[in-house]
């Protein structure tokens, strides 16, 4: 059987580069795609038609030498993902100075965007549907760290893991291959030197933490630990040695669970600071707001879109519906996510309708 791609979520540094990307024309084609070993030729044909409508619109708009860097960068683009593997959904940017191809973990809303800037809404969404987390595997002789996203576990780039405890009676460095052999009772010195090379790890790379082990050792880790504030969850068994594949797919479970208790933990928010008066509801409040006062959480319906126009000032969005004019943003909830990025907040993608009081879209603001 063919082998499919694995896709991982964008790195945020990314996604940021292609966010500083201000330029006329940025082009975005995004693609829902069937996983495969190559792009099947239903979503090849999709594909072609997506980039046909951008040139289309480019030649429309612009004088042939000015449409020109984007249009062959597109076209390249659009070869590649051609001739590669296929994962959940393809990302295309193309500008002048710019380009990228990327595979996605999650389905999007297949689309062609030219603007100023390029659309990353679903590269957030992916890199919140994904997270990047770390992973502590761990019984009361061994310990191993590993640094995931999606379906990608790799051991963390640290000599401080695989920890091992030390043998009675005998002096080591505090690695091996095997789990040692200890004396049994208190695990505590062990555990402690775990989470000081797990601390000194997330302060370089911090990110939610997984731990794996028997319910004895995670319980007795928790109970040291220093690490734990951002724990999105336990898998119960002794797998230290386990394949990479068993260990991804039983940490599924425990992300699916952390990424609803985010969503709840933001929409908790957002009830508490709207008592307080400083929730901005809808698209036109909410891009002011964020313009203007410190953003918290911005709380987005995964499924709104919002395409508008600017005012002057750029303090007022105003709702358009001719999308293929130049003056409008194909979808101002890109620009509303990459504004509270900017300026410190941080994003909650919610469930269709868990924000329809809100009109789909609330921003919680700092004192």
């Amino acid at each position: 059987m063919p082998m499919t791609a694995t896709a991982t979520a964008p790195a945020a540094a990314q996604i940021t580069a292609l966010q500083q990307v201000h330029e006329y024309p940025a082009v975005s084609v995004l693609l829902s795609t069937t996983p495969a070993a190559q792009l099947g030729h239903a979503d090849a044909l999709r594909l072609d038609a997506l980039a046909g409508r951008a040139i289309d619109r480019l030649r429309t708009e612009l004088q042939p030498a000015a449409a020109a860097p984007a249009v062959r960068r597109l076209r390249v683009l659009v070869d590649r993902a051609r001739r590669g593997p296929a994962t959940q959904a393809l990302a295309l940017y193309a500008s002048a100075s710019t380009d990228a191809l990327i595979r996605l973990p999650i389905a999007v809303r297949d689309r062609a965007v030219v603007d100023p800037t390029f659309a990353t809404r679903d590269l957030v969404r992916a890199l919140h549907r994904t997270p990047r987390h770390l992973v502590l595997a761990l019984n009361a002789g061994h310990a191993r760290l590993f640094d995931a996203a999606g379906d990608t576990l790799l051991p963390a780039l640290t000599t401080a893991f695989p920890l091992t405890a030390v043998r009675a009676g005998t002096r080591s460095r505090g690695r091996a291959d095997r789990p040692a052999r200890t004396t049994g009772g208190d695990d505590t010195d062990f555990y402690r030197r775990v989470d000081a090379a797990l601390g000194t790890y997330l302060r370089l790379h911090p990110a939610p933490l997984v731990l794996v082990g028997s319910e004895h050792a995670t319980a007795a880790f928790r109970r040291i630990s220093t690490n734990c504030a951002r724990l999105a969850g336990t898998v119960d068994g002794n797998l230290t040695h386990a394949g990479r594949q068993l260990l991804v797919t039983r940490i599924s479970t425990v992300l699916d669970a952390y990424l609803h208790r985010r969503q709840q933990e933001a929409l908790t928010l957002i009830d508490q600071r709207a008592s307080a008066g400083r929730v901005a509801s809808g698209m036109p409040a909410a891009w002011l707001a964020a313009r203007t006062a410190r953003p918290e959480v911005l709380a987005v319906d995964e499924s709104l879109y919002y395409p508008a126009r600017l005012s002057d000032d750029g303090d007022t969005l105003i709702p358009a519906h001719d999308v293929d004019h130049p003056d409008v943003i194909d979808d101002a909830v890109d620009e509303l996510i990459e504004l509270v990025l900017t300026r410190g907040g941080w994003i909650a993608f919610t469930n269709p309708g868990a924000l329809d009081h809100h009109h789909g879209v609330a921003l919680a603001t700092r004192y």
